[in-house]
C-alpha cells in the first residue's frame, strides 16, 4: 500500500486494515491501528510500519485508546513467502525464545548477522525487537483477559523475569502491568476453573465458523479431538510440555480455554490455533477479489469470510494427509484413530481426549504393526514418519514453500497432490490450488468452471493470489453432487493422488464428505 492508501484507511478509521499496518504520529509519540477513532492526524505528522515492533524501535509507544496489540494478526504473514514472512512465523512459535536468534537464522539459512540486517530492513526492526513485541501482545492479552497473577502473565508471554516484563509493558503501553489490567472492562462469564486459561481470540469478520467446525467436526480423530457445530478441542505436545484446548463460539467471538503444562507454552499454543482456524485472513479482500468472477459470485455470497484450516502440528499434518490419500474422509479417520488407539500416549483424560497424537518415531517403529492396506503406501508413510523423527526430513511453518515441496516430493510414496495440500495446511499458503482434486474438479463443474485439470489451472490464474480459497469454494460447491460423482481412472495419481480416489483403472461412487483428504 501507497502512503495515501494507508492514509485514507486511518482519516475513514476501515477497521479491515487493523493489524496490517501501524500509524504513528510524531506529535504525540504514539502509534495506533488504523481505525482508532481518535482525531486524524495530519500527513506531515504521520508515518506507517509493518509491525508494532518497527514503532517501538523507532520510539513510539502503543494507543492506549486503541491498543493496536488487541487486533487480528497481519494476513501478510500468510501472503509473503519471503524470509520476513517465514521469520514472522516462527517468532510466533516462540523459535527465539526457545533457540536464539541463531536458532532462528539456522532455520532461515542466513547468519544471525545478515538475518538482523534484513529485518531491519523489511520490517523496520531486527528478531529480537519482534520476538519483544510479540511478548508485549502476549502479555496485554493476558492482563486484559485474565486473572492469572502477574508472575503467571510474565512466564506465559515468554519473559524470562518479573522485572523484563514490567519495563516492557510500561515501555510500550505507557503504564505499569497493574494499570493496564484495571482498564480492561470484565466481563459477566463465571470464574474459569484452576488451572484454566480462557481468552477472546480476535478474528477479521465474516467468518465462516459453521464451516470450520463442520470440517473439524468430520475429521475428529477419537481420544485426540473432539468437535461439535460450535466448538473445538484437542490435545497437542508443545515444547514444554502436553496441552489442552478448547475454541468454541460465542456468537461471532471466538472464545479460547486452555490447560498447559508450563505457562510459557501459551503463546505457541494461540499462534497455532489461529493458524488452525485461519484467523489472520483477510475475508473481505479474498471475498471481493472471488466475487468478482461471476462463477464464484453466488458462492461468495453464500459463504462469506470462508476460511482455510490450518495445521496444529506440522509432521501430524503430513501423516494425515498421507493417510487420507485415495480414501474417504471417514475411512481415512477410522484409520487415524485405530493408529491413535495404538501408539498415542495415553494422557488424563479430559472433556473427552486422553491421548495425543502419534510421534513420529513411535509411527517410524511401529506403523507397520497397525497400518492396513498396501505394502508400498505403509512404507511411505512409516519412512516419512521414521524421517522426520530423525531431521532427515524438515517440516515447518517457517519453510520456504517451494524447497518444502521439492522435499516432499522426493519421498517415496508423497506426489504433487499431497505436497500441495501439506503446503496449504501447514504453511498456511493463500495461492495453492489442487487441479487434480476430484472434489475441486466436481466443485468447479457444478460452478461452471472448467473441470479438467489443465482448463482448471488456467481459468484459476485470474484468481491468484487467492487460489487456496478458490479451492475451499470448489470443495464446498462439491458437496450436493458428491453423492453420484464418480472418478474417471486417469485421475488417480500413484500414493500422492487424489482423496476418495481409487486405485488407478477402477472407478466408483464418490463420498459425500471428499473435501480434499481425511487429514
Amino acid at each position: 500500500m501507497t502512503f495515501s492508501e494507508r492514509y485514507r484507511a486511518i482519516d475513514s478509521r476501515d477497521a479491515r486494515f487493523d493489524g496490517q499496518f501501524v500509524t504513528a504520529v510524531r506529535t504525540t509519540g504514539i502509534y495506533c491501528r488504523p481505525s482508532c477513532p481518535a482525531r486524524t492526524p495530519k500527513p506531515g505528522n504521520v508515518e506507517f510500519f509493518a509491525t508494532s515492533a518497527a514503532a517501538h524501535e523507532a520510539g513510539y509507544r502503543a494507543c492506549k485508546r486503541c491498543l493496536p496489540e488487541a487486533a487480528p494478526g497481519s494476513p501478510a504473514w500468510d501472503l509473503r513467502s519471503d524470509a520476513a514472512g517465514r521469520a514472522m512465523r516462527l517468532i510466533a512459535e516462540g523459535v527465539v525464545e526457545r533457540e536464539g536468534v541463531s536458532g532462528l537464522a539456522a532455520r532461515l539459512g542466513y547468519s544471525t548477522r545478515h538475518l538482523n540486517r534484513l529485518l531491519t530492513a523489511e520490517l523496520g526492526a531486527g528478531p529480537l525487537a519482534l520476538a519483544r513485541a510479540h511478548r508485549a501482545h502476549t502479555a496485554r492479552m493476558l492482563l486484559v483477559g485474565t486473572d492469572l497473577p502477574a508472575s503467571d502473565v510474565a512466564f506465559s508471554a515468554g519473559f524470562t523475569s518479573v522485572r523484563q516484563f514490567n519495563d516492557t509493558v510500561r515501555e510500550v503501553f505507557g503504564m505499569p502491568p497493574s494499570a493496564l489490567r484495571a482498564r480492561r472492562q470484565r466481563a459477566q462469564a463465571p470464574t474459569p476453573a484452576p488451572g484454566l486459561i480462557e481468552l477472546t481470540l480476535p478474528a477479521r469478520q465474516p467468518i465462516d465458523l459453521a464451516g470450520l467446525f463442520a470440517w473439524m467436526h468430520a475429521r475428529a480423530v477419537a481420544g485426540v479431538e473432539t468437535a461439535t457445530a460450535t466448538s473445538f478441542a484437542r490435545t497437542l505436545a508443545l515444547p514444554g510440555g502436553t496441552a489442552w484446548f478448547r475454541l468454541r463460539a460465542e456468537g461471532t467471538r471466538l472464545r479460547l480455554e486452555a490447560r498447559l503444562t508450563r505457562l510459557g507454552d501459551l503463546p505457541v499454543l494461540v499462534a497455532r490455533v489461529r493458524r488452525l482456524f485461519d484467523l489472520d485472513a483477510d475475508p473481505l479482500a479474498v471475498d471481493e477479489a472471488l466475487s468478482r468472477h461471476p462463477e464464484l459470485a453466488d458462492a461468495v455470497q453464500r459463504t462469506p469470510g470462508m476460511r482455510v484450516p490450518g495445521a496444529a502440528d506440522p509432521h501430524e499434518m503430513l501423516i494425515r494427509a498421507m493417510v487420507g490419500q485415495q480414501i474417504s474422509v471417514a475411512s481415512a479417520r477410522t484409520v487415524l484413530t485405530r493408529l491413535t488407539e495404538a501408539l498415542g500416549e495415553r494422557i488424563p483424560e479430559h472433556e473427552g481426549t486422553d491421548r495425543l497424537f502419534p510421534t513420529m518415531a513411535a509411527i517410524a517403529e511401529h506403523g507397520a504393526d497397525v497400518l492396513r492396506g498396501p505394502a508400498a503406501r505403509i512404507r511411505a508413510i512409516t519412512g516419512a514418519a521414521a524421517a522426520l523423527a530423525d531431521g532427515t526430513l524438515v517440516l515447518s511453518t517457517g519453510d520456504d514453500p517451494v524447497a518444502q515441496r521439492e522435499r516432499l516430493l522426493a519421498m517415496p510414496g508423497i506426489g504433487p497432490w499431497t505436497a500441495d495440500y501439506v503446503r496449504m495446511r501447514v504453511s498456511g499458503d493463500p495461492d495453492v490450488l489442487l487441479p487434480g482434486d476430484v472434489a475441486a474438479r466436481a466443485g468447479a463443474a457444478a460452478l461452471g468452471i472448467p473441470a479438467d485439470p489443465a482448463g482448471l489451472v488456467a481459468w484459476s490464474a485470474r484468481t491468484a493470489p487467492w487460489r487456496t480459497y478458490l479451492t475451499a469454494h470448489l470443495w464446498r460447491a462439491a458437496l450436493p453432487s458428491a453423492r453420484t460423482a464418480t472418478v474417471p481412472a486417469a485421475a488417480a495419481e500413484r500414493l500422492g493422488g487424489e482423496p476418495g480416489t481409487p486405485p488407478a483403472g477402477r472407478s466408483r461412487p464418490a463420498t459425500p464428505v471428499t473435501e480434499g483428504t481425511g487429514a
